[in-house]
C-alpha cells in the first residue's frame, strides 16, 4: 500500500503538498462538526482534519470508525490555526485535511488503554494475553527499537573487530550439570532425547579448535529454571569466543563494546578502563559478587573486635571460624516494626537465626544486645561505622560467606528504605560498571560431597594455582570474570582450559566425574583438543538484561516481544498445551499427569 510519508515526518515545509498516510486511529474527536483523527504508525502521530459537511462520503465512513481501526488517508497538508499547535509532536505545526479515507479494518474496543499511563496500570497477565495490543503502546515500541539498536551496534562492533557470526545448533546433547534442561524426544531414535542448548559453550570452543579464531553470535538459549523479573526460560546471549587471548584482551574488547553501545543507544560516554575488584573484596565490602556501586552502606568486618567479647554469640561464631559483619544504615533509625520484620525475614531466609541491630537515638544505643558490649567494642563500632544519632547498625554472625550474603541482602533492602524516605538517591541512569575477577575455581558441595565448578568445568585455573588442584582445590582461583552493572550481572566468561590432560584432570580428579560419564558427555571435546586446540577464552552477555537496563525497566519481559509468564506460559498463544496420543506414539513416549489434591 503506497504512502508518501510516515506519521512523524510531515512538517511546516510540507504545507500545500498532498500526502497519503497509513496507520491506526489513535483518537477521534468531534469538535462541533469538524472531526479530528490522530493517526498513528510506529514512527509517531499526525493529526487528520475531516470536514464531513463538505464530503458526504467521508461523513458516512466516519460513522463506523473506532479507535485502533486501520485506515489510509489522502489529503492536503495545512498549517494548524494559531494557538492549536502541539509543541510536543514533531508534526505539531501541521494537520492533513482529508480528501479521501480508505478503511482497511474496523477494530473491536481494546480491553485496556494503549497509552503508557493507562497501560501501565493494567494487570500484566492481561497485557500478555493481548500482547499484540500491548506492543502498540509507545513505551513498548521504544523498547523494541532500543533492542534493535543495541543488537545492530553489537553486530557492527564485532564485524569491525573481524569476528565471524556463526550459528550453532539448538538441539544439543543432555549434560545434566547446572540448570535443568529442556528435553526433546527423537522420533527416529526411539527412547533417545536431544536437549535444547543452555548456551553454545562447547560448540564455540570447538569453533576455536576449528580455527575460526574470532566467533560471535546473538544466540538463543534455553533453561528450565524458576522464572523471575530478570530471568526467562528462553533468552538471548551475546556469545563470544576468541583464540590467542588473555584476560586483559577480553577486558579491553568488551569495554570497547559497552562504550559503543552506551554511546549509540543512550548517548552516554562510559569511562574506561572499568574498575576491577576481586570476588573476595566484593563479598567483604558488599556481601555479593555483583555489587551495586551506586551507594555506600558497605559491610565492615568486626570479627577480631568481638573475638573475646562477653557477647557469647559473637565470640563463639569467631572462635568457630566464622565472621561478624556489620553495616550502618545511616539515617534509618526511624525504621518501622513492619520494615524491621521484613529485613529479619529476609535474613532468616538466607540462614540467619535473626537480625541483631542497634539504634542510635537521642544519644542512646537501643538494643537488647548492647548490655553485653564492652566500651572498647562500642568505640570500635562508632569509629569504623561513623555512627551518629539517627543511625541503625545491622549485624550478621555466621561462617564468612553466609555472613556476607546475609548483610549483602540487608544492604540492598536498607538502601531501598532510605531511597523511599528521600535520604539517598539511586538513579537508574547512574551507570556503575565493575569487573569482578579472581573467583574461586571450585566450591565444595556439602550435599554432593564433592567439589563443583563455580563457573563451569571448562574454566582455566590461574597458572600459578594449578599445583593446588591436587592439595587444596578450594584455594585455586579461576580465570573467570563477570561484568557487573548497577547490581546486575551483565555478562560472565573465562579463559578456557585448552590442554586435554588438564581438562581431563579437572573432570575426573577434582570434580570426581566418573570416567565413563566424562567420555559420554565430553569425549568428543577432549579428542578435539588433541588436534591442536589454541589458547582461548570468551564471555556471554545477557542481551535481555542489557536492554532492560538501557530502557529503565526492572523486568526483561518488557524488552522481549513475546515473553513467558513466571509460570512459563504464553498467555496470548495459550501454550503449553496437551498433544494428541498419536503424536506421543510417534515419539515413543507416554505421559503421566500427577494427581491433583
Amino acid at each position: 500500500m503506497k504512502h508518501t510519508h510516515h506519521c512523524a515526518q510531515l512538517t511546516s515545509a510540507d504545507i500545500g503538498s498532498t500526502s497519503t498516510l497509513v496507520g491506526w486511529v489513535y483518537t477521534i474527536r468531534d469538535q462541533g462538526g469538524i472531526i479530528f483523527v490522530d493517526l498513528r504508525d510506529r514512527k509517531g502521530i499526525t493529526q487528520i482534519k475531516v470536514e464531513p459537511h463538505d464530503n458526504a462520503t467521508l461523513g458516512e465512513q466516519l460513522k463506523h470508525l473506532k479507535d485502533e481501526s486501520v485506515i489510509s488517508i489522502t489529503g492536503k497538508v495545512s498549517a494548524r490555526p494559531e494557538g492549536t499547535q502541539n509543541a510536543g509532536l514533531p508534526t505539531g505545526q501541521i494537520e492533513v485535511v482529508a480528501d479521501s479515507i480508505e478503511i482497511h479494518n474496523i477494530a473491536a474496543t481494546p480491553p485496556f488503554p494503549l497509552d503508557d499511563e493507562g497501560g501501565d496500570k493494567v494487570n500484566e497477565e492481561l497485557r500478555l494475553t493481548y500482547r499484540y495490543l500491548d506492543l502498540r503502546r509507545p513505551r513498548m515500541r521504544r523498547n523494541l527499537a532500543m533492542r534493535h539498536k543495541v543488537t545492530k551496534s553489537i553486530r557492527d562492533y564485532f564485524d569491525a573487530e573481524e569476528f565471524i557470526e556463526v550459528e550453532t545448533p539448538f538441539l544439543f546433547k543432555s549434560t545434566p550439570e547446572g540448570a535443568r534442561e529442556y528435553l526433546v524426544p527423537s522420533r527416529i531414535h526411539a527412547g533417545e532425547f536431544y536437549a535444547l542448548s543452555q548456551s553454545p559453550q562447547q560448540y564455540k570452543q570447538i569453533l576455536m579448535v576449528a580455527g575460526v579464531e574470532r566467533y560471535f553470535q546473538i544466540a538463543r538459549c534455553f533453561r528450565d529454571e524458576a522464572l523471575r523479573a530478570d530471568r526467562q526460560m528462553e533468552f538471548t546471549q551475546i556469545d563470544v569466543e576468541a583464540s590467542f587471548v588473555d584476560r586483559e584482551d577480553i577486558y579491553a574488547l568488551f569495554e570497547g563494546m559497552v562504550k559503543k553501545i552506551w554511546r549509540e543507544a543512550a548517548g552516554v560516554e562510559i569511562e574506561t578502563p572499568i574498575l576491577r575488584m576481586s570476588y573476595q573484596e566484593a563479598m567483604n565490602r558488599f556481601g555479593v559478587d555483583k555489587p551495586d556501586m551506586r551507594f555506600g552502606l558497605e559491610l565492615v568486618d568486626f570479627s577480631e573486635t568481638f573475638r573475646n567479647s562477653s557477647f557469647k554469640v559473637f565470640a563463639g561464631t569467631v572462635k568457630g571460624g566464622g565472621a561478624i559483619k556489620a553495616i550502618n544504615a545511616k539515617g534509618l533509625a526511624d525504621i518501622t516494626q513492619g520494615e524491621l520484620k521484613s529485613l529479619e525475614d529476609a535474613a532468616k531466609s538466607l540462614g540467619a537465626k535473626g537480625l541483631a541491630f542497634i539504634k542510635v537515638e537521642g544519644g542512646e544505643w537501643k538494643s537488647p544486645i548492647v548490655k553485653f558490649f564492652a566500651e572498647e567494642e562500642k568505640a570500635a563500632l562508632t569509629e569504623q561505622l561513623g555512627l551518629e544519632d539517627g543511625d541503625i547498625v545491622f549485624f550478621a554472625a555466621a561462617e564468612w560467606e553466609r555472613a556476607c550474603t546475609i548483610l549483602g541482602r540487608g544492604r540492598l533492602d536498607a538502601a531501598a528504605l532510605l531511597q523511599k524516605r528521600g535520604k539517598i538517591t539511586i538513579r537508574p541512569d547512574d551507570w556503575k560498571f565493575l569487573w569482578v575477577i579472581e573467583f574461586p575455581l571450585m566450591t565444595f558441595d556439602g550435599e554432593a560431597g564433592r567439589f563443583v565448578a563455580t563457573h563451569h568445568p571448562f574454566t582455566s585455573p590461574v597458572p600459578e594455582d594449578i599445583a593446588l588442584l591436587d592439595t587444596d582445590p578450594k584455594a585455586v582461583r579461576g580465570q573467570h570474570y563477570d561484568l557487573v552493572l548497577n547490581g546486575m550481572e551483565l555478562g560472565g566468561g573465562s579463559i578456557r582450559i585448552h590442554q586435554p590432560a588438564l581438562q581431563k584432570k579437572v573432570f575426573e580428579d577434582v570434580l570426581k566425574i566418573p570416567q565413563d560419564v566424562v567420555e559420554s558427555r565430553f569425549g568428543y571435546m577432549l579428542r578435539a583438543f588433541e588436534y591442536g586446540a589454541p589458547p582461548h577464552g570468551g564471555i556471554a552477555f545477557g542481551l535481555d538484561r542489557m536492554v532492560a537496563l538501557l530502557c529503565g525497566t526492572t523486568s526483561i519481559r518488557d524488552v522481549i516481544a513475546f515473553p513467558k509468564t513466571q509460570r512459563g506460559q504464553d498467555l496470548m498463544a495459550q501454550s503449553p498445551t496437551p498433544v494428541t496420543a498419536r503424536q506421543l506414539k510417534e515419539l515413543h513416549i507416554q505421559t503421566v499427569v500427577p494427581e491433583t489434591e
